[in-house]
């Protein structure tokens, strides 16, 4: 049995604009939770730093109650489990916990293998307390083992950046030889292109960003080419995934499908900045000739199992920037003031 009762954990305790407010978290000890009888309980090593931790935090997909303890890109190993878990993970083996948190298992979403449209679905860090702690628990339908080949920092990017968009590429139905667009290239978009160039080598990859070096990155990973946000890309494209906050990155990338193309929007939440550009809209430039949108609703419990095993088999490696706990505000900041380089992960203590 542990001695160790307390815990250190970074807590929001109310909405905050990170314009107004840079330090929206506070480092706070708390006491260990403890597993219920279907929980097992982890000692948290790393935790990745989401754009959706900004959306929960500046209230576009709000906590149900304060205090929250954000965060849902966790790598941990098992310490204690519930009287009734029947999983085969033992104690001090390595898992990893993602958005989803809970679902009911029975409704026709959840039965379709849909759990993330279930109308019951929990996320971590949002409607239970994540990964921005030394210790979490989670239901043990929703760990997942993680790959010996990943590092603890490696690995977090892979459960919401790397999932989510799996899910994205598999949305946007691209066959190999098509030609895919990325608008925005940060921790999820860096992770797509080496899906793509694994699983659909005769696919050229356009990425759309608006910073010289993030373009720069995305040529270093294979990218065909690379430009600024409503830039001419070299041909049209079959399908573009959407990765950032803003509105102007999909009217742009409408126009620059071909025609019957896909645009995935790959965001939880969009912010209101630049909403006016929706305006710029036109019908025969933007959304004639059988073009579609279809959005990303959170991560299914199959995706994360599924991706995790293909990107053990590539493998992909996350470009990561670590960060001890207690800097939370300050890699939350870079991603607001867009400073992204690949994925930002937290560095827990023991």
């Amino acid at each position: 049995m542990k001695t160790q009762t307390m815990m250190k954990a970074m807590v929001l305790h109310r909405l905050a604009d990170l314009c107004q407010n840079r330090t929206p978290l506070t480092l706070e000890e708390l006491p260990i939770p403890v597993p219920t009888a279907n929980e097992i309980l982890i000692k948290v090593r790393a935790c990745g730093v989401c754009h959706t931790e900004l959306d929960e935090i500046e209230g576009r997909t709000p906590p149900q109650h304060f205090p929250m303890i954000p965060g849902h890109q966790v790598v941990g190993r098992v310490i204690e489990r519930g009287e009734a878990v029947r999983s085969s993970l033992q104690r001090g083996v390595r898992v990893g916990v993602a958005w989803i948190a809970s679902a009911c298992g029975c409704c026709q979403h959840c039965l379709a293998g849909n759990d993330n449209l279930c109308p019951d679905f929990q996320a971590t860090g949002r409607d239970v307390n994540g990964g921005y702690a030394q210790y979490l628990t989670v239901q043990e339908a929703f760990v997942h083992p993680i790959p010996e080949c990943f590092s603890d920092s490696q690995a977090a990017p892979l459960l919401c950046a790397g999932a989510i968009g799996y899910r994205s590429l598999k949305l946007s139905g691209l066959k190999n030889g098509q030609r895919l667009g990325l608008t925005g290239f940060g921790s999820s978009a860096h992770l797509v292109l080496q899906m793509v160039r694994h699983r659909y080598p005769d696919s050229e990859v356009s990425v759309f960003a608006r910073k010289t070096a993030e373009q720069q990155f995305a040529l270093e990973l294979g990218a065909a080419w690379a430009g600024a946000i409503g830039a001419d890309a070299l041909q049209k494209l079959h399908a573009i995934i959407d990765t950032t906050p803003a509105w102007k990155p999909v009217v742009e990338a409408l126009q620059a499908l071909e025609p019957g193309g896909r645009l995935v929007i790959n965001a939880i939440r969009k912010e209101d900045g630049d909403k006016e550009e929706l305006l710029r809209l036109n019908y025969e430039t933007h959304l004639w000739m059988e073009k579609e949108i279809k959005s990303v609703a959170n991560v299914a419990s199959s995706d994360v199992r599924e991706f995790l095993a293909l990107a053990a088999e590539i493998p992909i490696l996350a470009e990561v920037v670590e960060y001890p706990l207690e800097e939370a505000n300050r890699a939350l900041l870079e991603i607001k003031e867009q400073r992204i380089r690949g994925a930002k992960v937290l560095i827990l203590p023991d």
